[in-house]
């Protein structure tokens, strides 16, 4: 094998690469293909060569006018770089999560609902037809890998467009493309873009056309809720799969085949004598726990390196939790806190909050929940509760972080060990539906107010009996307009506090109040 340093080559104007028939073939495709010389095995590494190119002489295809292209052919055989050795530095200069990138679905882990033996997208995938889909799924669960298996199986044209960089502009430019490459292929070209989610109504609604019309078979990928971020048109012309995070079992298969399969890993001895951190810091992430992997190896020069929980902590310094704060997982951790005040759990609510906490929510959002939660689920059965809440609200406001912490974890505690009563939050509602059912009834007169002589004259105030004139302030009168007058709203619930309060209304308006 001959030797060299490093390639000059020198590259037309941009301008002129289209005189190439080959557009895809030109050195402006090939060079971003290319690698730094320094990435080539230092053995093979001895002299330069100079290769200069004619202006518009772009193209390193057969062309039959683009002779030079054979002359740069030529000086590449003479030095017989394999392309494995150029795919060799390729490689060591990736990232371990992609090496790793499974290319079939016998490589690919976890996700057996879909992709198992006899599992729905499976069956789809080998018989060569599939319909749009969107995957749904958290981060580093493998939807881009999928979308891309499928497309390789498939073996028809593959678009990638990623919602954040694109608009519409580039998503007509795609369906056009694809509706120039539907003559020559069966199945209709498959148009990916990654984080759909972010795409605009106006842009999502670009895609209806195509995607009803088969002119691109839509695969979507989103880490939200679709049936929040997409909209309904576009969603009912999509099956909708849902993507778990990875097992234990798929996460350490994932280690074991990262430290036999890859090139480079596999030259290193590494011996796994703890995963418990790895495993608990990847929550579930296959690329984190790959990146994760990588990092503790090149960061330990010993040979064996032995991985140990203690390394894996030492080199991360801290776990970053996955926890977006304008995410569907700020809305399941925050469900997940307010149900466990509301099943008085403190452990469950403490273990809650110290997520948000952790993961860096707005601590105002915290308390604004306390509040709601002490007068929707703790109310009357402990009055006490709203107090508490509102002061732990000051508190945070006063003394801010991480102190602030602690009033929330107090109000925490106080409200979860509270008994419950939710009779204010189900008087409202009911007294909501009643309004929305009768409209606008009427005030009574007698409860009308009557600041003029009109108006008293009219009735207005009239009959009005004033219960503090009355021995123990109260006097029998109706509150409510003539047609719903019989009309019970609120319900006393069985605990000591409510239990007094009805108690004294059955003792002033009798059977009224008797359930």
């Amino acid at each position: 094998m001959c030797f060299m340093t490093c390639f000059f080559i020198w590259l037309p104007e941009k301008k002129d690469a289209s005189l190439c028939r080959y557009p895809e073939n030109n050195l402006f495709t090939l060079r971003k293909k290319l690698i730094p010389i320094e990435n080539l095995k230092r053995p093979f590494v001895k002299s330069a060569f100079f290769l200069p190119l004619h202006l518009h002489f772009s193209c390193v295809s057969s062309c039959d006018f683009c002779v030079p292209s054979r002359v740069f052919f030529a000086c590449i055989q003479k030095l017989s770089v394999s392309l494995g050795d150029i795919n060799l530095g390729r490689t060591m200069a990736q990232p371990l999560a992609e090496r790793m990138r499974p290319k079939t679905l016998d490589e690919y882990i976890g996700q057996k609902h879909l992709v198992g033996e006899g599992a729905v997208l499976r069956r789809m995938i080998e018989a060569g037809r599939i319909s749009s889909f969107i995957l749904w799924g958290p981060p580093g669960v493998g939807k881009t890998t999928l979308a891309q298996i499928v497309a390789n199986r498939l073996e028809v044209p593959f678009y990638t467009l990623s919602a954040v960089t694109s608009g519409v502009k580039e998503v007509r430019e795609v369906i056009e493309k694809a509706k120039a490459n539907r003559f020559f292929s069966q199945q209709s070209p498959i148009l990916f873009i990654d984080e759909i989610h972010r795409f605009s109504k106006s842009q999502q609604d670009s895609l209806l056309g195509a995607v009803e019309t088969g002119v691109v078979t839509l695969i979507g990928a989103t880490t939200e809720n679709p049936s929040f971020e997409v909209i309904r048109p576009l969603l009912s012309r999509c099956q909708l799969y849902v993507l778990k995070s990875l097992e234990k079992e798929d996460l350490l298969e994932l280690l074991h085949l990262a430290l036999t399969k890859d090139p480079i890993l596999k030259e290193r001895q590494v011996e796994l004598k703890e995963t418990d951190t790895m495993l608990r810091y990847s929550g579930g992430d296959a690329r984190k726990l790959l990146n994760i992997l990588e990092l503790v190896i090149e960061s330990d020069t010993a040979n064996p390196v032995v991985i140990t929980d203690e390394k894996v902590v030492s080199s991360l310094q801290q776990n970053p939790l996955a926890y977006d704060k304008e995410g569907e997982m700020h809305y399941d951790i925050v469900s997940a806190f307010i149900k466990s005040i509301r099943g008085s759990d403190p452990d469950g609510a403490l273990y809650w909050l110290a997520r948000m906490v952790e993961g860096g929510e707005d601590p105002a959002f915290i308390a604004r929940r306390l509040v709601i939660s002490a007068s929707e689920d703790i109310g009357l059965a402990n009055p006490n509760a709203l107090l508490l809440a509102n002061a732990a609200f000051e508190a945070v406001m006063k003394i801010g972080w991480p102190e602030g912490r602690i009033p929330l974890a107090e109000a925490t505690v106080y409200l979860a060990t509270s008994p419950k009563s939710n009779s204010a939050y189900e008087g409202i509602n009911s007294a909501l539906e009643l309004v929305r059912q009768t409209g606008n009834l009427p005030v009574p007169l007698h409860l009308r107010n009557a600041p003029t002589k009109l108006m008293k004259q009219l009735g207005y105030g009239k009959d009005y009996k004033y219960a503090h004139a009355y021995k123990g302030n109260f006097v029998k009168q109706d509150f409510l307009p003539e047609e719903i007058r019989t009309q019970r709203i609120w319900h006393a619930q069985d605990n000591p506090s409510e239990q007094k309060l009805k108690e004294r209304m059955v003792s002033l308006w009798g059977d009224r109040f008797k359930e």
